[in-house]
Order: C-alpha cells, then sequence, then structure tokens
C-alpha cells in the first residue's frame, strides 16, 4: 500500500511540473501576448492601397506599433500571403528594428533593420502582386527580448529558429489585395 502512494505522489508531481513550470522565454510571458498594436493606411481585413502594390510603387506601407513591451529590444516584420497557388509566399522580412521606447513608427519605402529574402529572390519588400482573387496578406510583428544574429538575405525558416525563445508580444494586421 505505502508503494502505491509514493508512486501516486511521483504521478502528481510530474503533472504539477508539466502544468506549471514555463518551457521556454514565450510561455514566461504568454500573457503578453497579443497587446502590442500595429496601424498602417488600411484597417484590418480591407484593401491595400494600390501604391504599396505591384500595380503601384510597390513599396513598403507605413507602420504605427505601438504597446511594445518595455523589456523588448528590437522587432522583426514577416509579412506573407497564404493564399499564394504554391503555398504561403513571403514578401518581406525584416529583423533587429531597434526599440527604445513603447512606439515606433516606421516610415512608408522605410527598411530600418536587416532584411531577409523574399519568394521575388529579392532581399527588399515585394507588395502584394496575386495571379488571380483577392488574396490575404498578413503584417505580422514579433516583439523580441533580444537582437538577432542573423545576415541580411536569410530566409524565413533562419529567422523563424532565432526568434524561438525570444517572442515577448505579437501583432498582425491582414489587408486584402486582387490585382488589376
Amino acid at each position: 500500500m505505502k508503494k502505491w502512494w509514493i508512486i501516486g505522489g511521483v504521478i502528481i508531481l510530474v503533472i504539477l511540473i508539466v502544468l506549471f513550470i514555463p518551457r521556454n522565454n514565450q510561455e514566461l510571458n504568454e500573457n503578453l501576448i497579443n497587446q502590442m498594436k500595429i496601424k498602417t493606411t488600411f484597417e484590418n481585413n480591407t484593401k491595400i492601397p494600390e501604391k504599396y502594390t505591384c500595380d503601384g510603387e510597390d513599396t513598403s506601407p507605413p507602420l504605427e506599433i505601438s504597446e511594445i513591451p518595455k523589456n523588448a529590444k528590437t522587432l522583426a516584420i514577416v509579412v506573407d500571403d497564404p493564399d499564394a497557388p504554391a503555398g504561403t509566399w513571403l514578401h518581406w522580412t525584416i529583423w533587429n528594428i531597434t526599440v527604445t521606447k513603447s512606439a515606433l513608427s516606421i516610415s512608408e519605402g522605410e527598411s530600418p533593420g536587416t532584411e531577409g529574402k523574399n519568394d521575388f529572390g529579392n532581399i527588399e519588400y515585394g507588395g502584394p502582386c496575386p495571379p488571380s482573387g483577392t488574396h490575404r496578406y498578413f503584417f505580422k510583428v514579433y516583439a523580441l527580448d533580444a537582437g538577432l544574429n542573423l545576415e541580411k538575405g536569410s530566409l524565413k525558416k533562419q529567422l523563424e529558429k532565432a526568434m524561438q525563445g525570444h517572442i515577448l508580444d505579437r501583432a498582425e494586421i491582414v489587408g486584402l489585395y486582387s490585382k488589376k
């Protein structure tokens, strides 16, 4: 009988450890996730102005990021299109955007960090340019507790791996676009 009490106690201890001990930095800050805000020239789930697409100037839109966590050191941005025929199409990655306040403005066409290679094969913003229909474009901003040791032109997978364990918060806005 005593043996069963010990086994039961060990099982309960293991369950408590699994449930209550955070496994990484992201879990430690789970209560902060989605507190950060992002604004741009379009509202969430509305049309992206032509200027920021392949039908226009193909320049990145201005971004206003607010409620950045106090302990954030840098931001990273990923812009992609999950509706592309060949699978999610990457339009832009940029990281090591220095944070010094709880809000940050990125001007139109500005690249204030290190850029990665997009699926157009370029190291820059590539605007929406869907082959047909209306596509969704996700502008995702991540607040990180550190700078990332990635070279210019790194791929999205490398960025995602480098961000693991460093994400303090995130925000996203979705724009819609259909080509002329």
